[in-house]
């Protein structure tokens, strides 16, 4: 009985799974000296150790499975949400302004980035080529907004990076720009603004985090916790809990020196605070400098009349943006201001900082409560009518923005009669000062179409500033 079973177990085919237990059988079928069933004894030893090989193959599958759980987590950010053409320009590299070159290109925009391609098969053609990498745009703690002074081309819209990098996009369709804006925007909207982490480096983290856990849940499994472990443990708490109370020091502190400080109007009292410039209400500039135009509107007027009404792209081309905010702060601190000095021979520097007066007002220069009736006026089409109806428009505005308009216009008037040698018409100066000048309280989906018409607004108070500003009757 013996022989025959083990006849027919020696008769099977090795299993690969079971390699430890035929080895033993085939042991016992000559198993008649003392170094045999020496051999036997070994060999039902080896297969044991073979056993405890089990619980390691069982985690490496864990592992395995878990990794592929976040390889389908982190795809999740190439999921391509809208693709097609657009004009595009980078204009900044990291921070460094580059010549702006539009070109058409096919933009593929995922739930994180945005690709850009020659052609619409590039995409497919990239998968085939080893190594070949398309420009993109990391969405994450990006900043969208439409622009009117970076382009002469209508229904612009620029993207910058938190690594310096500035795109623009462009396109004459109304519907389509206005639709990449909100899906990009959306986009930028859902990810998060704090953690500004690749996705690869999402994926590495949480890979190695798993990793590590999973290991620490069998070495716990297994094992008892070392003293060593246990000091480190206290450590942490002790420096945790004493971490604690030094911020319950600071914030009571921080506490004592806020309710100490002085109040707002005690240091402009004393000087140390004085009102600003920039960013204050136009009334409040007047009434502070006890006139109907701010004082610095009128230098920047007579700076740019003085040596730039024939200096290609004026108002268009934008100046260095340090210097800028530098005369910005020389201004805010009532400091004398002399436009001829060397430091402000760039006349750009001196429209980029008239513009950026005007753009930083609280309230436009068209006050938000006229600016659907301008809307609308824009919209008729007898033209005498039209003309009449912004005429009673602008004379209902108040003192400071009426005056400080009239004056405005009229020097765009004298820009747009040297078009022939600065090449700003009076639609390019429309494109320029529209969104700058007015601009609705509460932005809507309207966006390009009331862009539209605050470009037509000014463009036509330039073209008949005569027949709007004139004294005659309406």
């Amino acid at each position: 009985m013996e022989r025959s079973s083990t006849s027919d177990t020696g008769s099977e085919k090795p299993n690969p799974s079971h390699h430890s237990t035929g080895a033993v059988q085939m042991r016992i079928k000559s198993s008649n000296t003392h170094h045999d069933r020496l051999s036997q004894s070994k060999s039902m030893i080896l297969s044991e150790n073979v056993k405890v090989a089990e619980p390691v193959s069982k985690t490496l599958l864990i592992f395995s499975e878990s990794s592929n759980f976040l390889k389908k987590s982190t795809d999740l950010f190439y999921v391509v949400t809208k693709e097609g053409y657009l004009l595009k320009a980078k204009i900044a590299d990291g921070g460094k302004k580059l010549r702006k070159n539009w070109s058409t290109s096919w933009i593929v925009l995922t739930a994180r980035k945005m690709e850009f391609y020659k052609e619409s098969k590039q995409p497919a053609m990239a998968n085939l080529k080893p190594g070949y990498k398309p420009e993109c745009v990391d969405l994450c703690g990006a900043r969208i907004e439409w622009t009117s002074e970076k382009s002469s081309k209508k229904n612009v819209f620029q993207i910058t990076t938190v690594s310096g990098n500035e795109f623009l996009f462009q396109s004459d369709i109304d519907f389509l720009i206005l639709d990449w804006f909100h899906a990009i925007k959306n986009a930028i909207d859902r990810l998060p603004k704090e953690q500004r982490i690749t996705s690869r480096n999402l994926e590495f983290k949480l890979r190695r985090s798993s990793s590590i856990e999973l290991l620490n849940n069998l070495d716990t499994e297994s094992k008892e916790p070392k003293p060593e472990h246990r000091k480190s443990l206290i450590f942490r708490l002790n420096y945790s809990a004493s971490d604690t109370n030094d911020r319950n020091r600071i914030k009571s502190r921080l506490k004592k020196f806020i309710s100490r400080r002085p109040s707002l109007k005690t240091l402009q009292e004393k000087g140390l605070i004085k009102d600003q410039i920039f960013g204050s209400h136009l009334h409040s500039v007047c009434e502070h400098e006890k006139s109907t135009v701010p004082q610095f509107v009128r230098l920047c007027i007579e700076a740019v009349e003085k040596r730039g009404l024939d200096v290609d792209g004026i108002y268009r081309v934008s100046g260095n943006l340090a210097t800028i905010q530098k005369l910005r702060f020389v201004v805010n601190q009532e400091e004398k201001l002399n436009l001829d000095d060397s430091q402000w021979e760039d006349i750009h520097v001196v429209t980029g900082a008239l513009k950026m007066f005007f753009r930083e007002l609280p309230e436009p220069l068209f006050p938000y409560s006229l600016f659907e009736q301008f809307v609308e006026a824009i919209k008729i089409q007898d033209n005498a009518t039209r003309i009449k109806c912004i005429r009673s428009l602008v004379k209902k505005l108040p003192r400071p923005n009426y005056e400080t308009m009239k004056i405005l216009f009229q020097h765009l008037q004298k820009i747009a009669a040297k078009e022939s040698v600065n090449l700003m018409s009076t639609q390019s100066l429309g494109i320029v000062f529209g969104p700058t000048l007015l601009r609705p309280e509460k932005e809507t989906g309207n966006m390009a179409v009331h862009m539209l018409y605050q470009n037509q607004i000014v463009e036509l108070m330039l073209s008949e500033y005569s027949k709007i500003f004139g004294s005659g009757e309406d």
